[in-house]
């Protein structure tokens, strides 16, 4: 008799986890799915067996918290989709009583801090923007100088989404943007490079690759309503297999881990020259839009689950691109609207309060 794993995923009311669990249950097993969400209403939305809200990562209670409903849903393993609970969990990952498939926290503190990244790229000579931390508009106007126009601007640690990103050609426009982001010293000027960007999402074993596939993005979801222009939704994404994204990508995981594990997506934007630059690792987590290799027979999250169990899996036709070429995913939102009220909401915030309460 199959025993039915039991999978905590956070963040579960999001895109990301929802296309996660549509993807587990898409597979040949099934699944009971634990969602946490620390947002009373995208809790809603979640498609879980079981739903609690918790408090917010940076709560002295989220652990706590995270514990008891380990302890009470008999929790065999987590997956974390918000890149804060991911850092949580990790810092955490000994001392839970639910198993984890996370890269080592070393590699996590690089990879959710795009200058680090960037510096270690650099120190390894992978082609990357010109990046300078700013820290005063001495260093801005600096930067401007060194980097010419447009200048890109983003948080050093923004948690994805392309949140507080900025290009601009004017010096004055760019420290009124840091401004109003209070984003002194917490904000890098890179080299503008283009509007080209591709994706290569991997899952990684003991430093052994276990599944590769690389995707270009057509353009993103709701772009005209940032001031960037990203806003890390894509809006159409297809599939690609470019040896020369395949190597860089490598190059610059092993850059930042010789034995990496877990997951591994590499964003990468083209230069003027049509080189691939690596911008950042999303590390620990699968991005927004993997559902769409799940319906093309390339199921990650799967794959993912039986790797972190130590179980085999279907076998693939090949590690680095299995998919064909070409196969485009055309999306807005990823879920349709939930009926609920606000007695369903009440009831979880109450919830919550008796655990915390109950925690003493």
């Amino acid at each position: 008799m199959n025993i039915i794993k039991r999978i905590i995923v956070t963040g579960a009311g999001g895109s990301p986890s929802i296309n996660f669990i549509r993807s587990l249950r898409k597979s040949p097993e099934k699944f009971f799915i634990i969602g946490l969400d620390c947002n009373e209403y995208y809790l809603q939305r979640a498609e879980a067996d079981a739903k609690f809200l918790v408090p917010y990562a940076n709560d002295k209670l989220y652990l706590p918290v995270l514990g008891d409903i380990i302890k009470q849903t008999r929790a065999e393993f987590i997956y974390s989709q918000p890149d804060p609970e991911i850092m949580r969990i990790s810092e955490a990952r000994d001392s839970l009583k639910a198993k984890v498939f996370l890269p080592a926290h070393q590699t996590i503190k690089i990879c959710q801090n795009k200058l680090a990244s960037y510096r270690i790229w650099h120190k390894a000579g992978i082609r990357v923007p010109e990046t300078y931390i700013i820290k005063t508009p001495a260093d801005l106007k600096k930067a401007f100088v060194k980097l010419g126009t447009p200048v890109w601007l983003r948080a050093i640690v923004s948690y994805g989404g392309g949140k507080d990103s900025f290009c601009t050609d004017d010096l004055k426009v760019a420290k009124a943007w840091i401004d109003h982001c209070r984003g002194w010293g917490g904000f890098s000027a890179s080299k503008y490079l283009s509007d080209r960007t591709a994706a290569w999402l991997s899952i990684w074993k003991d430093g052994e690759l276990v599944v590769a596939q690389g995707r270009k993005r057509l353009y993103w979801e709701f772009g005209s309503r940032a001031p960037s222009g990203v806003t890390g939704l894509t809006g159409a994404g297809v599939t690609i297999s470019d040896p020369v994204i395949d190597d860089i990508a490598q190059k610059a995981i092993y850059a930042v881990d010789k034995t990496p594990s877990g997951i591994f997506g590499v964003d990468l934007t083209y230069d003027s020259s049509g080189i691939p630059n690596p911008t950042e690792i999303n590390i620990g987590r699968f991005f927004t839009t993997h559902l769409f290799f799940t319906e093309a027979g390339l199921n990650m999250p799967y794959i993912f689950i039986k790797t972190a169990y130590g179980e085999h899996f279907p076998r693939l036709r090949k590690k680095i691109n299995p998919l064909p070429d070409g196969l485009v995913w055309v999306r807005g939102m990823d879920f349709l609207p939930i009926l609920t009220d606000t007695g369903n909401i009440e009831n979880s915030k109450k919830e919550l309060a008796e655990r915390i309460s109950n925690l003493g």
